[in-house]
This record gives C-alpha cells, sequence and structure tokens, in this order.
C-alpha cells in the first residue's frame, strides 16, 4: 500500500492535563512523538505534520450543549484564577454538576483552550481524510471517547472523535464506522450515534461488571431506527493477544464488510497492555501492533483507505504509550517498524533525564500474536468464545448475517 498520512500535532496538546499523580499524563504523548521522529517518520515521503486550530464552539456544538461548553469556559476561568486556592463551595457545586472537579476530571488553568485544541486536532485529521489531501489522518492526542454531551468523563472533556464524526456526516458522509479498541468501553461515541444509523460504532473491551464505564453489553445494540449500528463485545479479564485477536477477527470485519463505511474511524486505546495499571486485557504489544494492522487494511479494503485514527488511553508512559503509538503512527505512514528493531538510543536516553525510568530496549516484547480464527471453530467452554457468541447473536441478523 502506498499511503498519505497528516499529523495533527503541536506540543501544546500536552497542555491537556490533570495535574501531578493524574493517570492521564501528558508526557506520554511527547515520549510518543519523540520516538516516532527518532525513526524517522515526519520526513518520510507522504507525510505531514501540522500544527491544529482549536475547534470553535459551532464545532464543538456539534455533539456537545451550548450550556456545557459555557460551563467549561466559566469553570477554566475560576481555574485561572486559582493560585493555591481551590475552587469555593458554591464553585465546586456548579463544577460537579457537569462532572468537573471531580478525582477524574479536575479543572486545571486554561482547560477549555486545551480541550478545545485536542478537538481541533482530531477535526484537522478528519477534514485531512475527507478533503482528500491525505488518505490517512491521525491525532495521536485525541481519543477522549468518555466525554459526555452535557457532561465530562474519563477523562475526556470534549469528545472529539465523535465531533468529527458529526462533522463527516455533516459534510456528506453517508456511513462512517467507528471502532474503538480500548480496554475501557467506547460510550460517548456510542451515545452521541445511539439512534443514527449512518454511524456503526463497534467496540472491543474488558467487561463492564467491574470496569469503567460499567456499561457496554452486548444488548446496547442501538435506538429505534437504528438497531445493529451500536456492536459490543465484552472480553473477560486476562484475555491475551491470542483470544482478543480472534475476538476482533470474529466480530469487526464480517460487520464492516456489510455495512461498507466511507470512512473508518478508530481508536486505540492501549490500556489493553499486560502493564496498564487500569485494565487487565494483557496484550502485548505485538498484539496491538496486529491490530493497527488490520484496521489499516480494513480502511483500504472497505474505505477507500479513508482512515481517521486517534489515540485514546494508556496509562504506561514509558515502556507502552510510546512503543504502541509509534508502531501506529509507522503503520498509518505505511512504513511498519521491525518488531525486532531496537528503541533509538537517543530516544532511551531522553526518556532516563526526563522521567527517571528506564525506558524498553525493544520495540515489541517479541510475543508471536497469531490466533485461530473464530471460523475455526467455536468452544462453548471457553470464554472469550462465549463473548464472541453473544455479540454476534445479538447483531449479526440485525446485519443480515448469521450468528454463528
Amino acid at each position: 500500500m502506498t499511503c498519505t498520512l497528516h499529523v495533527a500535532w503541536d506540543e501544546r496538546l500536552t497542555d491537556y492535563h490533570f495535574g501531578p499523580g493524574h493517570p492521564l499524563a501528558q508526557m506520554r504523548l511527547e515520549l510518543t512523538m519523540r520516538l516516532a521522529h527518532e525513526f524517522g517518520l515526519w520526513t518520510r515521503p507522504g507525510v505531514t505534520v501540522a500544527a491544529p486550530d482549536p475547534a470553535t464552539d459551532a464545532d464543538l456544538e456539534l455533539v456537545h450543549d451550548a450550556r456545557y461548553i459555557a460551563a467549561v469556559r466559566t469553570v477554566s476561568g475560576w481555574a485561572d484564577d486559582l493560585g493555591a486556592r481551590g475552587l469555593e463551595a458554591t464553585q465546586f457545586r456548579y463544577a460537579r454538576a457537569f462532572g468537573l472537579g471531580t478525582g477524574d476530571q479536575p479543572v486545571f488553568a486554561g482547560m477549555h483552550r486545551a480541550s478545545a485544541l485536542v478537538a481541533g486536532a482530531t477535526l484537522a485529521a478528519a477534514r485531512a481524510v475527507w478533503s482528500g489531501t491525505a488518505q490517512h489522518g491521525a491525532s495521536i492526542a485525541g481519543g477522549m471517547h468518555h466525554a459526555m454531551a452535557a457532561r465530562a468523563s474519563g477523562y475526556g472533556v470534549y469528545n472529539d472523535a465523535a465531533i468529527a464524526i458529526a462533522w463527516l456526516l455533516g459534510h456528506g458522509a453517508e456511513r462512517v464506522a467507528y471502532v474503538d479498541i480500548d480496554a475501557h468501553h467506547g460510550d460517548g461515541v456510542q451515545a452521541a450515534f445511539y439512534a443514527d444509523p449512518r454511524v456503526l460504532t463497534i467496540s472491543l473491551h474488558q467487561h463492564p461488571a467491574a470496569m469503567f464505564p460499567f456499561t457496554g453489553l452486548p444488548d446496547e445494540i442501538g435506538g429505534p431506527g437504528a438497531e445493529g449500528s451500536a456492536v459490543n463485545v465484552a472480553l473477560p479479564a486476562r484475555t491475551g493477544d491470542a483470544s482478543w485477536l480472534r475476538a476482533f477477527h470474529a466480530i469487526v470485519p464480517p460487520l464492516l464488510r456489510q455495512f461498507r463505511p466511507q470512512v473508518l474511524v478508530s481508536q486505540h486505546g492501549c490500556d489493553t497492555h499486560r502493564l496498564d495499571p487500569l485494565a487487565r486485557l494483557e496484550l502485548s504489544i505485538d498484539g496491538q501492533r496486529a491490530s493497527h494492522a488490520a484496521i489499516h487494511a480494513l480502511a483500504h479494503d472497505l474505505a477507500g483507505g479513508r482512515w481517521l485514527l486517534t489515540g485514546g488511553g494508556g496509562y504506561d508512559l514509558v515502556q507502552v504509550v510510546p512503543r504502541s503509538w509509534t508502531h501506529l503512527l509507522a503503520e498509518a505512514a505505511d512504513q511498519p517498524i521491525d518488531p525486532g528493531r531496537q528503541t533509538p538510543s537517543r530516544w532511551r536516553e531522553y526518556v532516563g533525564r526526563r522521567t527517571g525510568l528506564t525506558a524498553p530496549e525493544q520495540m515489541t516484547e517479541g510475543a508471536p500474536a497469531v490466533f485461530e480464527p473464530f471460523e475455526s471453530g467455536y468452544d462453548p467452554g471457553h470464554p472469550v468464545d462465549r463473548a464472541i457468541m453473544e455479540t454476534r447473536n445479538a447483531v449479526f441478523p440485525l446485519h443480515g448475517l448469521m450468528s454463528s
């Protein structure tokens, strides 16, 4: 494949942060982009990197309530003046009504501006794809898939992926598919389009019984008139590479082939890794790399190459996020990195100086990342096979597909 890639990036995107000790450490973006730079990705033919503009209020209102946007701006103004003080009681109650000022979403100075820039980055990547400026658009700072229309949630203030999808629909796209491979259910994007048959949302995530946001069971299939437009694969803890890839290939390709999207949007949260502190799906970098490649191939096979990709979750900022997302960016640039490659020594030295931590020496863990296709036989005693069947039984007939 010969690919062109537009990367929406500005160092100001690291301003989207919730303070020291918060799991969403935006140093992970800095380390990712520096690792990609050391591999020479930004100088490859067909790759452009450009600073995005912040999303406007009109952009944000494609998904979010105007009253909520005003609240984010108001609370941001308070945060700008806080200094060492906290919100006053009345301010705190107001912020909490919109999901702000919580442990997950502490207020911070410049919050509206930083959040709008994340949304603007994903919009810039979407515009490049839809206009034909590039086949693929990457917003590695994006993927804030939990944010709701009138409430911040799950480290997300504005739902950049949903905003980009709404923009695509408003500019002529008739079928957009969204594939979310984060360990957590993509509830905010699903909610935004739950009653819209033009958007197919597919989320593979850890079972919500004990996992935020506690949604994403297979019986969530879409609203009236859009039955089958929401697809959820709830996987057990300790799924691992082989079973995760088996589930992905049993669900995603057949549905996408039937849906025939004009644009494929994907969220690549890498908190599925075995080292992630917030999830327990236990994939390797090799398994994640295989998933990036599979989604890339589907974009070419089924969506004319039009692929918008974002980051997402991922909370091991040295061992996991930079490697996984550098593989993702390299895949999108049609310059996949050999899994046996070493990480560049200059990057390892920088990580040590910047974080005090020891950087990984190899680009993957050398796992096989192979799987037995589901079509080879269903094992009713295997929890992942049961999860696959629950999803297929719930939605495949709605797409004219056999569930078994």
